[in-house]
């Protein structure tokens, strides 16, 4: 779309540069396709040079302008992993190649949930090579298959603020509604870091949609962490991404393995997403999204209790 307010691009990634009136670019998929009446600059990061994913003991950092198909590589690179490391930085120490350990996909099996929500944005190779993790994020669609994918995993949002300073923000908590964010005017998204230990969790991942190429109506991830807790992420049926975590040492009554019970679940996600949060547009109505959030709750909670390893999807 070609917004004719625009009088200028500005490639930066400081947030001090930024004044009403402006717009953090990244891919662009959205910004273009809604266009706008009101911007009159854009602050391009299209050109900062961030790397897309970091890999380390720790965990997983993507930059905010990592793509969805630079994301969606990487499970595969975990699985057959290349043979020599990345050229070394001049003025970093040599750091080891992670990816170079071919048991990585076993040790971090949630990696799996990484295909499952890029399928999830049911888009053509054009909007997967320019659409970025950050921007999805930012966009703050219920149905945001990024938000889905960093929330459930304890992402961590490294946020740059106008006067210099970085904060740290959970996924969950920066997203905070149908197309709104956390994010203060001129803050800028720079990365979301991904724990080890939730990538080392097992795994389940339900999803809905009312047409077979929809956009997704109800998105749930289901872990069981190492330590017995249970996790479940409500997505795309709620305004807000939803956690719900249970201790394997809290009194909740349990199934085998210290999973809630049926029933017990289904009590927090009443008490967790009053009728008012569930998403109403033409993707599905708050009854319906309330609906399948209940059931996929249930496969998601049934399929955990037991000893299956493997990551699903529907």
């Amino acid at each position: 779309m070609d917004m004719n307010t625009i009088e200028s691009t500005i490639r930066t990634t400081d947030p001090g540069c930024w004044r009403p009136g402006d717009a953090w670019l990244a891919g662009g998929t959205v910004l273009f396709s809604y266009g706008s009446s009101v911007l009159r600059r854009l602050l391009d990061i299209g050109a900062a040079g961030w790397t897309p994913i970091t890999v380390s003991e720790g965990g997983i950092e993507l930059a905010a302008t990592c793509t969805v198909a630079e994301l969606y590589a990487l499970p595969e690179r975990a699985e057959t992993p290349a043979q020599t490391d990345s050229p070394a930085q001049p003025d970093l120490p040599p750091q080891p190649n992670l990816l170079a350990q071919p048991n990585l996909l076993a040790q971090w099996p949630a990696l799996a949930l990484i295909r499952l929500c890029c399928d999830s944005f049911v888009a053509s190779f054009k909007i997967w090579n320019m659409s970025t993790v950050g921007g999805n994020l930012c966009t703050a669609l219920p149905a945001g298959p990024m938000t889905s994918l960093t929330a459930a995993l304890d992402g961590i949002a490294t946020v740059w603020t106008v006067d210099g300073g970085t904060r740290a923000v959970a996924v969950e908590d920066l997203v905070i509604g149908d197309g709104t964010t956390s994010l203060a005017p001129g803050e800028l998204l720079r990365s979301i870091t991904v724990p080890a230990e939730a990538l080392r969790s097992r795994t389940a991942f339900r999803r809905l949609s009312l047409s077979n190429l929809g956009r997704s109506g109800v998105l749930l991830i289901g872990r069981r962490d190492e330590d017995g807790a249970f996790v479940l992420t409500v997505t795309a049926s709620t305004k807000r991404p939803v956690k719900l975590r249970f201790a394997p040492s809290s009194t909740v009554p349990a199934d085998d393995g210290g999973v809630p019970t049926a029933a017990h679940l289904r009590a927090a996600l009443d008490a967790a997403i009053p009728e008012e949060l569930y998403h109403d547009d033409i993707h599905g109505l708050p009854a319906w999204r309330r609906d399948m959030t209940y059931r996929l709750a249930e496969e998601i909670r049934a399929e955990l209790v037991t000893d299956s390893s493997s990551t699903t999807g529907a």
